[in-house]
């Protein structure tokens, strides 16, 4: 991951209250959830082929997102499930094929505010910054709002995800649970109607893994939000998956798609082997 910052915008010397009230929205440059053509995807990628040099890890990439839903990528170890990930939030330049977010064509990190938020594994947070200060990073970095506006919003995106009164703590002080929300908080914090989580509940036991789907779903259905994630976590897959892509580390292409609870059934012996290891439909 390049941790590099990019330059912070100049700030206001003075917000009147009308400033501070209109928080995030007065900065933002995608559309509001409202005005979204609901029949068109949030993503939508064609013919894709990502890889590096003479290595081609996945080929002829082709497959959407829909608006208000979650979508897993899923495949075995080694399938390219983080990496593609990683192309379609714009760290890495397809080999080729075209991506399209949120009808702003290719993600473009240089291009201003992105149209996304992102939770990376293990959550990525700075060890060095409060919780609060992880979360504040993405306001101060794309909006000219005064500091203590940005922190109530800090707060707010805390106790959206059940971290209320954590703004002070460091991440060392967090479990992994908290981690794990912590950073969703921080990829919420400028408000996009999409985000992208790179394994949300790995590395967790399965109560904190439940409870985690069930913030996530819950935040795809109460805010509208279109989540993407990268998972390899049965459970989860079937908790809250709306639809799914199977990555084929063979094939270097996408070998099963469709509604993780049907595919369960599916007579691909690859795609059954995946799905019917031991598990529970929710």
């Amino acid at each position: 991951m390049d941790t590099r910052r990019l330059a912070p915008l100049m700030r206001r010397t003075a917000a009147s209250p009308t400033q501070r009230s209109s928080l995030v929205r007065l900065t933002r440059t995608m559309p509001r959830r409202g005005r979204a053509v609901a029949e068109k995807p949030i993503v939508a990628v064609k013919g894709l082929t990502i890889g590096w040099g003479d290595v081609v890890l996945q080929q002829d990439l082709t497959f959407d997102v829909k608006r208000g839903e979650v979508f897993a990528i899923l495949g075995g170890s080694g399938t390219g499930k983080s990496t593609l990930l990683r192309f379609l939030i714009g760290l890495e330049q397809p080999m080729a094929g075209e991506i399209d977010v949120a009808g702003r064509g290719p993600p473009d990190l240089e291009a201003g505010l992105p149209p996304f938020g992102v939770m990376f594994q293990a959550g990525a947070l700075f060890g060095s910054l409060t919780v609060g200060e992880n979360v504040s990073l993405p306001l101060e970095e794309w909006t000219d709002l005064p500091g203590d506006a940005i922190a109530a919003i800090a707060r707010r995106k805390l106790k959206l995800v059940g971290l209320d009164g954590a703004e002070d703590k460091l991440p060392s002080e967090l479990s992994g649970g908290m981690k794990k929300r912590a950073a969703i908080a921080r990829a919420l914090a400028l408000e996009p109607e999409l985000v992208f989580l790179d394994e949300p509940s790995a590395g967790l036991d399965p109560v904190m893994a439940a409870d985690l789907d069930e913030l996530i779903s819950t935040l795809s259905r109460g805010l509208g939000l279109t989540v993407v994630l990268v998972t390899h976590e049965l459970e989860s897959i079937f908790r809250i998956a709306d639809r799914i892509i199977m990555l084929g580390k063979e094939e270097k292409t996408i070998i099963a798609t469709g509604d993780p609870r049907e595919l369960r059934k599916s007579e691909d012996p690859r795609v059954n082997a995946f799905f019917n290891r031991k598990s529970k439909e929710r």
